[in-house]
């Protein structure tokens, strides 16, 4: 007979792995199920967190393993399989995760699959991806040191890597779409602080070159009509975030974005589905919001298991 589960949780980032830490403090019967080979998520990627209330300047690969490890202190294993789709059995009135290997059979779902970075879609991206081009500048950007690089975007995230990158190169272009910008203002302040960074308004990639290693960036002003070939030495892209839920469609409505629909409670429309994370629809997508979110999605599912007996 197949295994059933009180609660299996997809994702094993900050979200995921408070929701299981929580879940088997209440004693429920949980499997995690991760794609990635290292849990932690996106946090995995930052070189340095100094937001993270106790824990300043920890390094996210750390703070990623201390989630771990804190995890396995209540019993918790990842499990590495990437979902198909998510089902709902009428007959039993539990839920289905498929993946191509297993069924995995629960009472509740937790998603907390998280989300991956938007990529421009332009020629040379993919080629020279990790070979100049990067969607972590604080991961990559010391080795572009005293060097010219290019970020691509406008809002919080391009305008924190562009101060972020000013700091150890020589020259930075900010390559923005629009004629201002959308991040914090104390962030663009700080950016336009920086005599090293040079932002184009109005302006587009159009493609990136190089040969073995990224050796340049055409742009178009949208305005002017005009191309313009930037040499570079790195490409920074950070045109925003792209949420994993392509094995949700079908199974449940999504957000224009793609986002799950749910509030601060992870209740999604399916009764005994969660959401919690970057995959739902929030303003704020933090570790310090991942967490909170893991914690509450427990305390719904907790809510309705006893409901439903």
């Amino acid at each position: 007979m197949e295994e059933l589960y009180d609660c299996v949780i997809v994702g094993a980032g900050p979200a995921g792995l408070t929701a299981a830490i929580y879940a088997r403090r209440a004693r429920l019967k949980i499997a995690i199920l991760e794609k990635s080979f290292v849990a932690g998520g996106q946090i995995a990627d930052s070189s340095e967190v100094d937001n993270y209330p106790g824990l300043p300047g920890i390094s996210g690969a750390d703070l990623g393993d201390a989630f771990l490890e804190h995890a396995k202190k209540f019993g918790v294993q990842t499990v590495r399989e990437d979902i198909a789709s998510v089902e709902y059995d009428t007959q039993s009135g539990n839920f289905h995760i498929c993946t191509a290997r297993h069924t995995y059979q629960t009472k509740t779902v937790i998603l907390a699959s998280g989300a991956r970075h938007r990529h421009l879609d332009i020629p040379g991206e993919e080629e020279l991806s990790g070979m100049g081009v990067s969607y972590c500048a604080t991961c990559d950007g010391a080795f572009f040191r005293d060097r010219t690089v290019a970020v691509v975007g406008g809002g919080n995230s391009a305008v924190e890597d562009a101060v972020f990158l000013s700091r150890i190169c020589r020259k930075v272009y900010v390559i923005h779409r629009r004629d201002e910008l959308r991040g914090d203002k104390s962030a663009q302040e700080a950016l336009f602080a920086r005599e090293n960074v040079e932002i184009l308004w109005d302006t587009l990639p159009v493609r990136i070159q190089g040969e073995d290693q990224v050796e340049g960036i055409a742009v178009l002003n949208k305005k002017t009509g005009k191309e313009r070939l930037l040499m570079v030495d790195g490409v920074f892209v950070a045109v925003g975030m792209v949420p994993n839920t392509e094995f949700l469609r079908g199974f449940m409505e999504l957000d224009k974005g793609g986002y799950i629909k749910a509030g601060e409670d992870g209740i999604t429309a399916v009764p005994g589905v969660f959401a919690a994370g970057d995959v739902r629809t929030k303003k704020l997508r933090q570790v310090v919001t991942a967490v909170s979110d893991g914690a509450n999605a427990v305390y719904s599912a907790e809510e309705y298991l006893l409901k439903k007996g």
